[in-house]
């Protein structure tokens, strides 16, 4: 079974790497990073370098497509290149799924038009903009349409989880979960924009202005 995990510059280093951990364990998945050409490319703070494998013409056809997010998926967004691969991959892929703003350009692609699907908490609205209707669910799933969203970053391992389960069975994605040690304990209960206070969040906006 052929994975493809779409890589641009400014990407999510864990929204592509999450995944790629789970999926990678099941002895007949193969995981291949494409991108517009071959060669590396640097995540989001240009810390990390990870190379591309194959271009998006010479992947035509996965069996399943996870397109991580990241702030580089803007320009993606109005790339006709990206967006026709991305159709033409899901014409014919056994699921398509997306990680954080990896959404968007399904969205942008056509994909989610009338369908509720998730990304990450600060651009609910983008989403919206572009027809799907965005909810606050981890993992947001569609199997009849074929089509998974993650919301963001760390939800692409939850994702990856439900996907082995959906392809295999739940005992393939237990053996993954066990494989990978994902056990989480985390030692403060905010993950969610609802659990967090102002202290916190004008923290991230900080946070956030310094890496712009």
């Amino acid at each position: 079974m052929q994975v493809a995990i779409p890589l641009f510059p400014r990407f999510t280093a864990l929204d592509a790497i999450g995944p790629y951990e789970v999926l990678q364990r099941i002895p007949d998945i193969d995981v291949t990073f494409i991108g517009h050409q071959r060669g590396e490319v640097r995540s989001e703070n240009g810390f990390l370098g990870i190379t591309i494998d194959a271009t998006f013409e010479e992947m035509a056809h996965p069996d399943i497509v996870v397109f991580p997010g990241g702030v580089g998926t803007r320009p993606l967004m109005t790339d006709e290149r990206v967006l026709d691969w991305v159709r033409t991959a899901h014409t014919t892929s056994t699921f398509t799924t997306s990680v954080c703003t990896g959404s968007l350009v399904l969205a942008a692609a056509g994909l989610l038009t009338g369908l509720t699907a998730t990304t990450y908490w600060s651009v609910y609205p983008m989403l919206t903009e572009q027809g799907a209707t965005p909810t606050a669910q981890r993992v947001v799933e569609h199997l009849p349409e074929r089509i998974i969203t993650a919301a963001g970053v760390s939800s692409g391992i939850d994702m990856a989880l439900r996907l082995v389960e959906v392809l295999y069975d739940d005992t393939a994605a237990k053996a993954c979960q066990l494989m990978i040690e994902y056990d989480p304990q985390p030692p403060f209960d905010c993950g969610a924009v609802d659990k967090v206070d102002d202290t916190v969040m004008t923290r991230i906006i900080e946070y956030a202005q310094l890496r712009q």
